[in-house]
């Protein structure tokens, strides 16, 4: 039996999934790909809260999130960041050649609409990006309020990682104003890795024509010419297109409301779980994001100790801090397909293996 995976991604991927993705494999210019890319379409546009198309990529959602500024960033980015995968935006600015700010926060606190009014105004920046849910920290940043304050500057082009917040709560992508929505597929989606999805609006396409240096494997006008035919700029990994599909109709069936609400449940259960045990959030509860939850390791608990008591005990896995948290944080998540009933589970594991240590 392998292990469960409660770390905030790869998740264990059901056997619903995995018999999807074996189906037998056809052209990726043929009729049958076209149905299946056209068959997600609207579904995904449901999920993304958009008219606007929805491209699949095989790759890690960092390509996208590169690719993003090669396309719209023209004049500088200004990378907000508050945690290890947020401030890695900086860097791969950087890398590629365009002009970056960061506009740093500690980590576990959340990207301060206020303080991005104050850089945005600079007239320096025609480009922003942010993390909704920094993983790393369990933190969800409010992103109603500085997509408002984002609105106010008309130049600046919006790309915003949801990758550990797509599914598990509404983001109204056309409502708020989110040039480019991107999440992956081995968070809440609870698919494996290798596929990154994301909305793309028309005035970030139209940036995009003005780029010279776009590159082509994730250009988004490469991408939205095949969109229109049904299908990829390059050859995508179509087994994983199968376990998507499947994992959409399986969120069309239980119904997002529905789905929103689950995880909000299993949230603040797993919440409540580490409060009564001692262990606090590390960001403020109000800020805490819906697929898992970062606790400060106040107890002193050994978590390396802990997860080899899990593994060789109950056949589970959970992540012992990130960064330089590692070992002063433990992350649990409670993402993708999970019930009341694995977390009642996991619960009970988690109060077996911490007894180990006299906890």
């Amino acid at each position: 039996m392998s292990n469960r995976l409660y770390i905030p991604g790869p998740l264990t991927v059901s056997e619903s999934v995995i018999k999807a993705m074996g189906r037998p494999m056809v052209g990726h210019r043929s009729k049958a790909f076209v149905s299946l890319y056209n068959d997600m379409q609207p579904r995904l546009q449901t999920m993304f809260f958009t008219k606007d198309p929805v491209y699949l990529s095989t790759s890690s959602a960092w390509g996208v999130m590169e690719g993003a500024l090669r396309n719209v960033c023209r004049k500088g980015v200004l990378n907000c960041m508050n945690g290890a995968f947020s401030d890695k935006w900086n860097d791969v600015a950087r890398r590629c050649g365009r002009p970056a700010e960061a506009l740093q926060f500690e980590w576990g606190t959340p990207v301060d609409p206020a303080a991005v009014r104050k850089a945005l105004a600079s007239g320096k920046f025609d480009c922003i990006t942010f993390i909704h849910s920094e993983t790393s920290t369990g933190t969800l940043s409010p992103i109603e309020d500085i997509m408002a304050v984002v609105r106010e500057f008309p130049d600046v082009i919006s790309v915003v990682d949801s990758v550990s917040s797509f599914s598990t709560l509404p983001i109204h992508k056309d409502r708020l104003g989110i040039d480019i929505l991107l999440t992956g597929s081995q968070k809440a989606l609870a698919l494996p890795p290798g596929l990154a999805i994301v909305s793309v609006s028309e005035r970030a396409r139209e940036r995009a024509k003005l780029s010279a240096d776009r590159g082509y494997y994730f250009d988004l006008i490469e991408f939205h010419d095949n969109h229109l035919k049904g299908m990829t700029p390059s050859t995508p990994c179509i087994s994983l297109l199968y376990g998507l599909q499947q994992k959409l109709l399986e969120v069309e069936a239980e119904g997002l409301e529905n789905r929103f609400a689950r995880h909000l449940r299993l949230n603040e259960r797993m919440r409540a779980w580490g409060l009564a045990k001692g262990f606090p959030l590390l960001p403020a509860p109000e800020f805490g994001t819906r697929g898992l939850n970062c606790f400060r390791n106040a107890r002193n608990a050994d978590l390396e100790r802990l997860n080899e008591t899990l593994k060789s005990r109950h056949k589970i896995v959970i992540d012992g801090g990130y960064g330089k948290l590692k070992g002063k944080t433990f992350r649990i998540s409670n993402m993708g397909d999970e019930t009341d009933e694995t977390v009642t589970r996991l619960i009970a594991a988690l109060d077996d293996s911490f007894a180990e240590q006299g906890m």
